[in-house]
C-alpha cells in the first residue's frame, strides 16, 4: 500500500462560474426605520450602509443586493430580508432534530478526470461506500454522484436546492476529488467550494433557513507538507420561552469540514482510502448519535493527527508526513444526531 496526493500543477483550467445575486423586493410595509444616528456599522471604507453618502441623495439603493433604502419625511427605511419558517426556538441549545425525515446526504466521487495533469484517485470508491454506509446509518437519504462535469454537479446541486426541505432536518454534501490553492476540481473544469453551499443560504434555499447545512471536503489545500514534531515526555511529568419571530444571518448554520488546513496536501491511501474519510466514517459510526457534531469532529482531526502517517519509502521527501483537518463553523447552536423514531416513513 502507498500514499498518494496530487502533485503540484500550473492552473490551467477556471471556470467562469459565479455567485448569485439576488435582489429580494419587499413590501412598503415590511420595513424598519433609521434615525439619522446609523449604529452598528461595518469596518470597511465603502461597504457601510449609504457608504457615507448624504442621506437626502440616497434614496432606492440597493446594499448588498437585499436591502432597500427609501426616503420618507427626512428619514431612512431599509426593507427587511425575506421571511422563512422558523425550524427551532429563538434560544435554544440545539438544533431542532425531530422533523419527519434527517435530510439528503449528496456524496460527489471523483476518480478519473479529463484533465491531463491529474491522476486518477485510488481508493476514493472505498471512501465512497464507506461514507454512504456512515450517513444512512444516521438516517440520511444518501445520493452519489460519479465524475461528474461541473454543469452537472451544478445540476445536481440546483435540484438539491430547490427541493421542499420543510420535513428534514439539515442536508449533508461530501467532495471527494483533487483541490489545490483555493480551488476543487470536477472532471472537466477548477470551481470554488462558494459556488456550491452559496446555493443553500437562507435566501437560495428558505425551507433549510435556520438548519445544519454541512459539507465534508476530501481535496488537497496547496502542495506544503507537514512532517510533524516528536512529543517526548520529561523527567517531570508524571503518569498519572422564545419571541415569535426572530432574524439570522443568510450564511449563519453552515459547517465546512475540510481534510487538511490551507496549503497542504490532503492524504489518500490507495487501498484504505483517503485518511480524513477513514476517520470520519468511523467516529459516525461509533459515535454519531452519542456526541454533537463539534466533538465529532475534533476527535476525527486526532484520529488523523495522531493515527497516520505517510508511507512513501521511495520518496523519502513525502515519507513519514503528518496532516491536520481543518474546520469552519457557522452553526449557531450545538447538533447532535438523534435516533429517528420511524425510519419506515
Amino acid at each position: 500500500m502507498t500514499d498518494e496526493c496530487i502533485s503540484t500543477t500550473t492552473i490551467e483550467y477556471i471556470t467562469k462560474a459565479t455567485l448569485k445575486m439576488n435582489t429580494v423586493s419587499r413590501s412598503p410595509t415590511d420595513s424598519i426605520h433609521c434615525e439619522d444616528e446609523f449604529g452598528d456599522r461595518p469596518d470597511a471604507l465603502g461597504m457601510g450602509i449609504l457608504g457615507g453618502e448624504d442621506p437626502s441623495t440616497a434614496a432606492n439603493k440597493t446594499v448588498n443586493g437585499v436591502l432597500q433604502s427609501h426616503q420618507t419625511n427626512g428619514k431612512i427605511s431599509f426593507e427587511i430580508a425575506s421571511v422563512a419558517r422558523m425550524p427551532t426556538e429563538r434560544n435554544a441549545m440545539e438544533y431542532n432534530m425531530n422533523h419527519k425525515h434527517r435530510g439528503m446526504a449528496l456524496i460527489f466521487n471523483h476518480e478519473f478526470y479529463e484533465i491531463p495533469s491529474l491522476e486518477p484517485r485510488k481508493g476514493t470508491n472505498v471512501d465512497c461506500e464507506k461514507l454512504k454506509t456512515a450517513l444512512k446509518n444516521l438516517d440520511f437519504d444518501v445520493k452519489t454522484y460519479k465524475d461528474c462535469k461541473l454543469r452537472d454537479l451544478y445540476k445536481h446541486i440546483e435540484k438539491a436546492a430547490s427541493q421542499d426541505h420543510t420535513d428534514n432536518d439539515c442536508i449533508a454534501v461530501a467532495i471527494l476529488t483533487h483541490g489545490e490553492h483555493g480551488y476543487l476540481y470536477a472532471k472537466d473544469v477548477m470551481y470554488k467550494l462558494e459556488n456550491i453551499w452559496h446555493y443553500f443560504t437562507a435566501h437560495e434555499c428558505p425551507t433549510l433557513a435556520g438548519k445544519p447545512k454541512l459539507f465534508f471536503i476530501q481535496a488537497c489545500r496547496g502542495d506544503r507538507l507537514d512532517p510533524g514534531i516528536k512529543l517526548q515526555k520529561t523527567e517531570t511529568d508524571g503518569e498519572t420561552f422564545s419571541e415569535m419571530t426572530y432574524r439570522i444571518p443568510v450564511h449563519a448554520d453552515f459547517l465546512i469540514s475540510y481534510s487538511t488546513i490551507p496549503g497542504f496536501y490532503s492524504w489518500r491511501n490507495t487501498t484504505d482510502g483517503s485518511w480524513y474519510i477513514q476517520s470520519l466514517v468511523e467516529e459516525l459510526n461509533r459515535n454519531g448519535k452519542k456526541y454533537d457534531m463539534l466533538t465529532l469532529l475534533t476527535f476525527v482531526s486526532q484520529r488523523v493527527a495522531v493515527g497516520f502517517e505517510s508511507c512513501v519509502p521511495s520518496r523519502p521527501i513525502m515519507d513519514q508526513q503528518k496532516q491536520i483537518p481543518c474546520l469552519t463553523s457557522m452553526l449557531t447552536r450545538i447538533l447532535r444526531f438523534n435516533d429517528k423514531p420511524n425510519k419506515t416513513t
